[in-house]
Parts: structure tokens; sequence; C-alpha cells
């Protein structure tokens, strides 16, 4: 039976969700949730979004904007005065002038973008686009509302003893091996113990390894919490149900468990998820390819669980008196531009089944899921290469300052010719006859070399100050599903 406290959460939802449905039938507006895993391009996305919409850029499939009917796009003030504004300009900038990446999304923050279109009856109306920017992280610790400690214990601890995590977790385990669960609660035990996790939870995410599935997510970006008990806290290796003496240090981990949960997972839920329409959650399935089968197999793990965490269905005045839905939802496999044309539909091929079955589960809900293979910035161009009697189809960019590649480093000026390698037309090189993750087989493996080299932005030629339309790969696909429905 839910608890009280459960029971006035419910009701705030609830009565939140009314109200701004009733708001939304005076003066329509769309939150679009924007989130990923770390370094799959979120801030690149929204930036080339807005920037792609306020400036006309070239977006065929994108109906609304090809077509003529969107009069005007521009920004108006933040609405939410308690949340950041998302800093368009200075990524803008830092994309255009500076041909570097933005820096990666560590908190929450919002942009609101009104169009100005023509509906397909010739009617002038206006939709409000809230754009809500959030890191992945953050969805990833949803899951954790609905699981006592020792259930969270027992899985990180699970987690830790696989390859390839289990190396990484040998300083953690040494000390956790030392901990008695039973004995009296300790400051400084506890303290060692978070910090040594944190340690295990970073290494995890770097990039030679690639791991998605690594929550409590603030652990990693802890912002204004650093230090405080609320993140303070590690897994023990205790029964997954029994009691937990007063005053020990089971009880102590317990206790602050909860706190985060109360502290940074239930306000961000009710304050900002609870509130989106629509969701795009960018992958960087390349960094995955990148690290081995373990990463990608722990990505596959890590967008099950991100899936689960909606609330599937369309949003209708019925269901909003309950609980807001999101009803459209986009997986997007960033980074298009690392590969060469051909292998676009293959990349995306490899997500799609990867969410297969967790997809199918949402469209028997009511929502529509789908997957697209994008570069939100385009920073490769396209080009044939001769090596010796073969032509290979290859791509063409400035390799970030530092890379290195068959013992080259670059030096982020000189524009290089790369052949990036094929994905595999035959997908059950991946995938065993369940639908299961499997990584590549063992003859598919001899034949592949997935190490995709990072790029800066491209070179844009122009006097505005704004520079001309970002180049890009299906944006406009992706803008279609998003919110082409809205402005017809």
């Amino acid at each position: 039976m839910a608890s009280f406290s459960e029971i006035v959460e419910e009701a705030r939802l609830s009565a939140r969700a009314l109200l701004d449905y009733g708001d939304n039938l005076f003066n329509p507006t769309l939150r679009l949730g924007v989130t990923g895993l770390s370094r799959a391009g979120k801030t690149v996305f929204i930036t080339a979004l807005v920037h792609g919409l306020t400036r006309g850029g070239r977006f065929p499939v994108f109906e609304s904007l090809a077509t003529g009917r969107i009069a005007r796009a521009h920004l108006e003030p933040q609405p939410d005065d308690a949340v950041p504004r998302f800093a368009y300009e200075n990524h803008l900038r830092t994309l255009i002038e500076a041909r570097r990446w933005p820096n990666s999304t560590t908190d929450i923050s919002e942009l609101r973008l009104v169009i100005d279109y023509q509906r397909q009856n010739g009617a002038d109306r206006t939709l409000t686009l809230d754009i809500v920017d959030y890191p992945g992280e953050w969805l990833l610790d949803l899951p954790l509302l609905a699981k006592s400690y020792e259930q969270w214990a027992a899985e990180s601890l699970a987690l830790s003893r696989q390859q390839p995590r289990a190396p990484l977790a040998l300083q953690w385990h040494a000390q956790l091996a030392t901990l008695d669960a039973h004995a009296h609660e300790d400051e400084q035990v506890t303290l060692a113990a978070a910090k040594l996790f944190t340690e295990y939870l970073r290494a995890c995410r770097d990039e030679r390894f690639a791991m998605s599935l690594l929550p409590p997510g603030r652990f990693l970006m802890p912002g204004n919490l650093a230090g405080s008990p609320a993140l303070t806290f590690a897994p023990l290796d205790v029964p997954v149900e029994g009691p937990a003496p007063e005053g020990s240090l089971w009880a102590m981990m317990r206790r602050r468990y909860e706190a985060y949960k109360d502290v940074v997972v239930r306000p961000f839920f009710r304050d900002h998820f609870s509130r989106l329409d629509r969701q795009i959650v960018l992958v960087d399935a390349l960094a995955a390819f990148n690290a081995g089968p373990e990463a990608l197999h722990d990505l596959e793990a890590a967008l099950a669980g991100i899936l689960d965490c909606f609330r599937i269905g369309r949003a209708t005045f019925f269901s909003a008196l309950f609980r807001p839905r999101i009803d459209r939802i986009l997986f997007a496999a960033t980074k298009a531009d690392h590969l060469h044309h051909s292998s676009h539909d293959r990349l995306e091929a490899i997500l799609r089944r990867m969410l297969d079955r967790a997809a199918t589960r949402a469209e028997v809900a009511g929502a529509a899921v789908d997957v697209v293979a994008l570069a939100a910035v385009r920073a490769t161009r396209e080009a044939t290469v001769a090596r010796g009697r073969d032509k290979l189809p290859s791509i063409l960019g400035t390799p970030v300052n530092g890379e290195v590649a068959n013992g080259e480093i670059f030096d982020g000026e000189t524009e290089v010719a790369t052949f990036p390698g094929d994905l595999p037309v035959d997908l059950d090189a991946f995938f065993s006859s369940d639908g299961a993750f499997r990584g590549l087989t063992s003859a598919s493996a001899e034949k592949a070399d997935f190490r995709f080299l990072r790029f800066r932005p491209p070179l844009l030629a122009s006097d505005d100050a704004e520079g001309p339309a970002l180049p890009h790969i299906r944006l406009d696909r992706a803008l279609q599903f998003l919110i082409g429905d809205r402005l017809q």
C-alpha cells in the first residue's frame, strides 16, 4: 500500500499536470526533454536545433519549414526563474568562432523558443517550445525510487564484479572487505567508502571503457551537493531483505541513500521530468564500439533502463488528471558524420535492435518511439581515397588537437582523410536469434576495426557573427518526429 507521503506526491504531480494542461489550451506549449549519457552531444544538438530554426536552416524533411509555413522562430526569456538558462549564444560562438565543442552538460537548463507558423488550413498559430537540457545520468537515477538500499547495493556489487568493471573496483572492493555492516556508524569510514566508490564510477566512465550504467548519477557531477551526507554513501555487502541494526554502518548508509532520493531524485522527477511532453535521448554508440563488446552490452542495459523510466502513453485530458505522459521518444545515435553515409542506416539499425524489446512494450502502451542516426553539426565531408587498386569511401575532417591514430599525433589544424571502417550489414554479427546483444562474432571481429577519430567543428566561411546554418545529418528528420505533428 502506498504511504501517505507517496499519496501526497501523486496528488501534487496530478495537480501540476492539470494546471499545465489547462495553460496549454490557451498558450500551446511543448516541453522537449533533451538528454543523453556523457559526451553524447546534448549541448551541440540544442545549439544546432535553435540555430537552424532561427536562421532558416536547410531542413528538407522538416515539412513545416521546408514548405515555408514557419514564418519566424525566435528566443524569448527563460520563464522558470529557478532554472538556469541554456547558454545558447556562448555555445554558438564556441562552435563557430573557436571551432571547439562546448563543454558537457553538468546540470539542468532550459531555453524557450517561440515558433510562429501557418497551419495547413491557413490559420496563423504560435507554438512555444521549451527545451529542457539535463544529464542522462539523472535519468538513470529514476529507477532508484522503486529500490531499497539493499536492492541497489546488491545490483551495484554484482555489476562491479563483472568484466571490465572488476579490475576498476579493486581498491573499493579491498576497503569493502574490511567493513562490518553491523559495526557502529562511522563518518570517516563512510567518507572513505564513498570516495573509493565514486572513483570506481569515474573510472568506468572513462572513454577506454565507456560504461553507461553508473547510478547514482550525481556522484559523478555533484555540483553544490559535493561533500553532503546525501552524496556520502556506498554499497555494502548486506542481505537484500533484513533489518539494519539501529546506529550501525548499514543503517547509516541506508539513511543517506534515502536522503539522496529525497534531495536529488524526487525533486528532479517532480519539478522537471514529470512535466515533459516529448523526449530525445542521444547515444554515443561509437564510443561504445571503440571500447569493445562489454561497453556495448552495458549501453544496451542502460538504454533499456532509460526507456523503462518513462510513463508511456498519450497525453489526453483524462490521463493528465493522474499523471503527465511522454508520448514521443526519439533515440538518436550521434556523431554519424564519423562514418561514411553507407554506414548510417546500419548504425541506426544496430541501435534499433538494442531497443527493440523495450520499445515494443512502449509502443503497445501508446507512445511513438523512433530511432535515428544523426550528426547535429556535421564535422566531416566525404571523399574517395585510392589505396593501391582499391577506392575506399572515406571522410575528410580536422582531428582535434592531440588525437592519435596509427602512431600519428594530430595538430588540430591539418585536415586528413580517414577510412573509418564499415559497420556489418548483417545484424546477426551483433545479436543472437532471441534479440539479445552478444557483441561481434569471431569472424566479424576479425574484419572490424572501429577506431573513430574525434574531429573539430567545421570551418564555416561567413562574415556574419552568427554564421550560416550549420551543416548536419538528419537533424531535420529528428525535428519532424519530435514536433512536426504540432505544426500541422
